[in-house]
């Protein structure tokens, strides 16, 4: 059972956590239970942080967040043992939980399973800090925002736990954000192919990566609300699931920027020439597109990056313009990414042309497209994000 910052936001919310895990554990659960920090509390380190240095060593920022996690699984495991449960928290450094990887934003090799273990045959509830690990040079390091689900991921992987549930402060994962478009549903099964597409495309209910390592390991992962009884999002293998619909939902991101350099000379290892510096400066590029001209002479390149890389991205094509010898660089932060993710659209034709249909309809202009076998994502203006989700979430009926 993992809990995220909203769910331990306060003591009294602790409290009501501690009798969901003892539900649990009454009903003959074997139980571990993995924490966030309370809500606001990593932001408020992060800005002490800064405050003292704006170059805080990336060694200590790690045991400073890290801090926020301890605290709720001492209270946590406190309140479970004033209801009479056994239960004691371990962090990340004493079980332990091994990463590797830079530090802020490491990743898990290994979880060490006999700690935990032995306390589920003593019936001991452990109580795990999530978000944080042990490097190879035994310093403690953290696993990225919203790492506590990977973490829950990997100690659920390394029990051989028959179920994780991710208790967040909503119902599960709906057919988009219930904030952009009211007829929103609750989606109650999605596969990890599906839910990775979503995760990586702006939907925050869970991190791409620990999807990913759900998908890897086949954990199947409940996501349900720690403030209702509803049943949840149930996220798991493609083959236990029947399609009924084409789509499973829509996503959007506004974090993107557009870069578009033009008039660049069309021949062979441009495009490298273009990407290598970003991947250089470890820049995640996005949808691509090259347009050629009628004389196969010159080419625009457009692609895309997150807001937060355009300046230092702008940077970097400006440097290589005399070797590119391309016309002029146009930069765009004002758009964002509306996808439509689906395992049904594999065996249904016309799927594109219903999206950009519904599209046109609203004079809604596709600046760039990209698409896999289970998604088709488009660039618009960001001011038309609203209203691309409502007509596309309406077109593909899935308000039904």
């Amino acid at each position: 059972m993992k809990f995220g910052g909203t769910s331990v936001a306060d003591t009294d919310r602790i409290l009501h956590v501690a009798k969901l895990v003892k539900k649990k554990f009454d009903e003959n659960n074997k139980v571990i239970v993995i924490v966030s920090a309370m809500a606001g509390v990593t932001n408020d380190l992060v800005q002490k942080s800064k405050k003292i240095s704006e170059n805080f060593p990336a060694d200590e920022y790690d045991a400073l967040l890290s801090s926020g996690e301890q605290v709720t699984s001492t209270l946590l495991s406190a309140a479970l043992q004033d209801l009479g449960i056994k239960s004691r928290s371990w962090l990340g450094w004493q079980i332990p939980i091994v990463t590797d990887g830079d530090h802020k934003n490491s990743r898990i090799v290994s979880v060490n399973s006999k700690i935990l273990n032995d306390c589920l045959d003593q019936n001991i509830i452990p109580v795990i800090p999530g978000f944080q690990g042990l490097s190879q040079e035994n310093r403690i390091t953290t696993i990225g925002r919203g790492g506590s689900d990977a973490s829950a991921v990997a100690v659920a992987k390394c029990v051989d736990a028959d179920f994780c549930e991710i208790y967040t402060d909503v119902d599960g994962v709906f057919t988009t954000n219930p904030d952009i478009e009211s007829k929103a549903k609750k989606i109650d099964k999605i596969s990890y192919e599906e839910m990775l597409e979503m995760a990586s495309l702006g939907a925050k209910v869970m991190q791409s990566s620990s999807v990913q390592t759900a998908m890897i390991n086949d954990v199947e992962i409940y996501v349900k609300s720690t403030f209702t009884n509803n049943p949840g999002t149930q996220i798991l293998s493609e083959d236990k699931i029947s399609y009924e619909n084409v789509i499973t939902g829509v996503a959007y991101s506004k974090d993107d920027a557009k870069i578009t350099l033009q008039g660049v000379k069309d021949k062979p290892g441009v495009a490298s020439k273009i990407f290598k510096p970003l991947f250089d400066n470890n820049i995640v590029v996005d949808m691509i597109v090259q347009n050629i001209s009628a004389d196969n002479k010159k080419t625009d390149v457009t692609f895309t990056i997150k807001r937060d890389d355009l300046k230092k991205t702008k940077s970097l094509m400006e440097v290589l313009k005399s070797e590119l010898e391309y016309d002029s660089i146009l930069a765009d932060d004002q758009v964002s990414k509306v996808s439509i993710v689906g395992a049904g659209m594999i065996t249904h034709p016309g799927v594109a042309y219903k999206m950009f249909n519904a599209l046109s309809s609203k004079n809604i202009n596709i600046q760039v497209i990209s698409t896999s076998e289970i998604k088709i994502s488009v660039l618009v203006d960001e001011k038309n994000t609203k209203e691309a989700v409502q007509v596309i979430h309406q077109v593909f009926e899935l308000d039904k």
